[in-house]
């Protein structure tokens, strides 16, 4: 049975049984804050386990795209570890239970209408006090009591241990499933979750038996089809063995399983097949969180591949082999595997740069590790290797492990303190919470959003939270005092998709009953809208009618905004191509912010060209429109999706123009205006670089664009009366200026005389990533000149470092600056140039983009410039 025809089965089999088919949840459940990716199948449906909303169904049935990164260093050695993976699940919320579970799953395994798999072949595990599901299994499914295990807390109960050691909450014992494959081996293939319990305290007597009972089952697709197709290793199923075959075709040699190649093929391809999933949900390889783990993977698929003999990037040629394998469960993978690919590829190329000396330092220490005989990986050694060829911690820990050798942790973190630099996913506990809102989430679906139509409607508080409690009434309080107020309708837009939340007022009564509640902030917790502020007068109780009224005013700028980023959105992919997706965004009063997938600047021409596109379709004053559909109707209509997003069933589609002229169509929950001429203008005021790979434009509209234009106007009057001359004249002008300046510069020494030139200081600089870095000497220490020389490089450069020095009379001078894109990284030239400043006896100061520095010791002039040289290097290297 091929692994298409088994998710099918599955799915259709358990629907047979009264569950709905749901899809897959997001890899990054961006709305979880307790995971960086999604681990298992239930974790869409923590609130319904929990009893935290209202059920439309009782009974659900997926196929879960996971990724998990805990047994990272046995990918590719062992045959069954992957990090990304799929499993097969079936769930009830307070609906069937153990009876049923366990009665399906040996149905689906063994009828011969469904897997025919032979009895014989199959055991099952229990909870050692679990004797309901042992009475079941022995008794009802007619398993004997040798082919029955009993099990203890860490083996048979989740979470694994809770009995003892917690934590307090839903828990309860499991009962797995294992196949005998031919060699002999025992596989679980299908694991039942019991949640019947709440653990509460220490034990005994801790486990406190729920209400309502639920059932978690997962199946590993990739384990289930190895034993249905009768291979010896998950990496030879039909949908990862043409995979690995395609990472052998890449780095040229076949693919011999049982080699050290062969398991570097299969980890390549283990780790290909996440990182292109997770690019694809617009997850870039990064410093932090769930972009550390792809960067990580990537680098080690890189690293594998640098130790068959590959020298250049590769990785980039698999996603596309990804898509194509995965083409009939997930078809949206071919639609970005061009991003996909670029995005891999600037990765390794990164890598690469650094690649050579970072392992020839690893040989280095490895040989001087062996010599003392300490078997230990010291932390300032890690974090040298991080922050100077990009070596991640974790993969020197493997790396150390094949050499059995330990690894200094803790002595690896306080070096990265020591630095000012964190790096690493961090942890995340998986842990499901409980707050104020959770008896609202049982009782209803939600508040009702009315404020597309209207700003202003009557609505009843059906929640009061102050102090983190829910209250039934709230006295007029310290106006310093922030309560949530929840309505069962309300005009006021939450934050949600990059948009602010409203501001306004909820008001009722006159005189001596009169209420003034101000809401300052509007937020969106799942289906309810909560509305922040401070109780300004009189008495709020829940149940009474009052006026919610949004500040439209500020509503207006809102949707100008809102609008203008679809127009926005739009041009750029016209002039940039279709990878130039959305990456972030956000809305405010007539101020849009929106970071995109691009590799480099945009060229002034370019962003000329993109703002005349969004204004001739704002001056077009094209009608604008939204409507629900169904999520399969909106992608056929060709709305544009965010891979990565979490859709509903029913979407809202916002469109811009007419059948003769489509300029926009996004699925979009935010408010717009109705017509496109009403955002009056729009102005693009920066274009920058958020980090590798991602940029963001920043846009104003409506009466702050007038504003700029009009503070513009105001500037280059007041500089045309200074110089006296009229406005059009200023560029001559200001040119003659310059001259003049260079020539007087000349006069001094400064960099004319030095005989050195921008263009001849850019040429001999050093890259690091899509940074150059120039530190040179001087022929005098004239500062001024220094400045204007660092001025014209970050014109003709960026992003870019420069640090020069020259000294006269036995006095040093030191300056140096960074673009912006580096202080946005989080550089700063005042600390840059302060080591360097030390070692010529001195002391610098100034701004994070430009600072100076003086010192004493001119015989120490070429140290500091190499020293400062090479911190900068570490640091771009860090931040790559």
């Amino acid at each position: 049975m091929k692994a298409d025809e088994l998710r099918e089965a599955y799915l259709t089999f358990f629907e047979s049984k009264g569950c709905v088919r749901r899809p897959s949840d997001v890899l990054v459940p961006r709305w979880d804050p307790s995971v960086l990716f999604t681990p298992a199948g239930m974790n869409q449906f923590k609130d319904h386990f929990l009893g935290k909303c209202k059920l439309d169904f009782t009974r659900a049935t997926t196929c879960q795209k996971c990724l998990r990164t805990g047994d990272i260093d046995n990918v590719g050695r062992t045959a069954r570890h992957h990090t990304f993976f799929e499993m097969l699940g079936n769930f009830s919320f307070g609906d069937y239970f153990k009876r049923e579970a366990i009665h399906w799953a040996w149905e689906f395994l063994t009828s011969r209408n469904w897997l025919k798999i032979d009895p014989e072949l199959l055991k099952v595990t229990v909870y050692q006090d679990d004797t309901e599901a042992y009475t079941i299994w022995s008794d009802e499914i007619g398993v004997p009591a040798t082919r029955i295990t009993r099990m203890g807390e860490d083996d048979n109960f989740w979470p694994a241990s809770a009995p003892s050691q917690g934590p307090d909450g839903v828990c309860g014992p499991c009962s797995e499933i294992f196949y005998t494959m031919p060699n002999g081996s025992e596989v679980e293939i299908w694991n039942l979750v019991f949640t019947q319990f709440n653990r509460v305290g220490e034990p005994p007597d801790n486990l406190r038996p729920l209400p309502s009972r639920n059932i978690d089952t997962g199946m590993g697709l990739e384990r289930t089809c190895a034993m249905l197709q009768g291979v010896d290793s998950n990496f030879h199923i039909d949908i990862l063995r043409p995979l690995v075959e395609a990472v052998a075709e890449v780095c040229g040699r076949p693919y011999e399983p049982d080699t050290d190649d062969g398991r570097r093929m299969r980890r390549i391809a283990d780790h290909v097949r996440a990182c292109t999933f997770a690019v694809h949900e617009n997850v870039l390889p990064g410093n932090n969180e769930e972009k550390y783990v792809v960067k990580r993977l990537l680098r080690r698929a890189v690293l594998d591949g640098h130790q068959m003999g590959l020298r250049e990037p590769f990785l980039h040629h698999l996603p596309s082999a990804v898509a194509e394998i995965m083409r009939s469960p997930y078809p949206e993978l071919a639609e970005t595997t061009d991003r996909v690919a670029s995005v891999i590829q600037r990765e390794e190329s990164a890598f690469l740069d650094t690649i050579d000396g970072g392992l020839a330092r690893i040989e280095s220490l490895f040989d001087s590790i062996e010599k003392t005989g300490s078997g230990l990986v010291s932390g300032q050694d890690a974090a040298e290797l991080y922050t100077t060829h990009g070596f991640p911690p974790e993969l020197l820990e493997t790396l150390a492990a094949e050499r059995n050798c330990a690894f200094d942790w803790q002595g690896f973190q306080e070096a990265m303190d020591a630095h000012g630099i964190r790096s690493g996913a961090g942890t995340r506990v998986e842990v499901f919470t409980s707050g104020p809102l959770d008896a609202l989430k049982k009782a209803m679906h939600g508040s009702e959003f009315v404020g597309y139509d209207v700003t202003e409607t009557t609505a009843k508080p059906v929640g009061i939270i102050a102090q983190d409690r829910l209250c039934e009434t709230l006295e007029e309080i310290d106006h310093e005092d922030s309560v949530i107020v929840v309505l069962d309708r309300t005009p006021f837009y939450g934050e949600a998709g990059g948009q602010v939340g409203d501001t306004g007022w909820l008001t009722a009564g006159e005189g001596a009953n009169r209420l003034r509640f101000e809401v300052t902030d509007t937020l969106r917790e799942g289906d309810f809208i909560l509305h922040r502020g401070h109780l300004r007068e009189g008495r709020l109780t829940l149940g009474e009618t009052l006026t919610a009224q949004v500040d439209t005013q500020r509503r207006e700028a809102l949707r100008r905004a809102h609008s203008a980023t679809h127009l926005v959105h739009a041009a750029l992919q016209h002039f940039l191509g279709p990878h130039a997706v959305q990456q972030g965004s956000k809305v405010d009063t007539d101020m849009l912010r929106f970071d995109f997938s691009h590799g480099g600047s945009i060229g002034s021409d370019v962003l000329e060209q993109i703002e005349d596109m969004v204004n001739a379709n704002v001056f077009a004053a094209l009608p604008v429109s939204a409507q629900l559909l169904p999520l399969a109707e909106a992608r056929h209509a060709g709305a544009m999706m965010l891979f990565g997003e979490k859709y509903p069933d029913v979407v809202r589609m916002v469109s811009m123009g007419s059948d003769d002229r489509r300029v926009s169509r996004e699925l979009c929950g935010g408010t717009h205006v109705s017509n496109t001429g009403q955002i009056g203008l729009v102005r693009i005021v920066g274009e920058e670089s958020v980090s590798a790979g991602t940029r963001r434009v920043t846009a104003v509209t409506g009466f702050e664009g007038l504003r700029r234009v009009r503070r513009a106007e105001q500037t280059l009057a007041e500089a045309a009366s200074s110089l006296k001359v009229p406005a059009s004249d200023l560029p001559t002008r200001l040119a003659a200026l310059t001259k003049e300046l260079k020539e007087l510069r000349k006069g001094k020494g400064g960099v004319a005389a030095a005989g050195v030139s921008p263009d001849e200081l850019l040429a001999a600089s050093v890259r690091v990533g899509d940074t150059r870095i120039v530190v040179a000497l001087l022929g005098s220490g004239d500062a001024g000149a220094m400045r204007q020389c660092i001025d014209q490089l970050r014109r003709k450069g960026s992003p870019i470092a420069v640090l020069l020095g020259g000294h006269d009379a036995g006095k040093v001078t030191l300056v140096a600056g960074i673009s912006r894109e580096l202080e946005e990284r989080g550089l700063s030239a005042s600390e840059w140039i302060n080591e360097a400043a030390r070692l010529v006896g001195g002391k610098g100061g100034g701004r994070k983009d430009l600072a100076q520095a003086g010192g004493k010791d001119p015989n120490k002039l070429d140290a500091a410039l190499q020293a400062a040289q090479d911190a900068m290097q570490k640091l771009l290297a860090a931040a790559s």
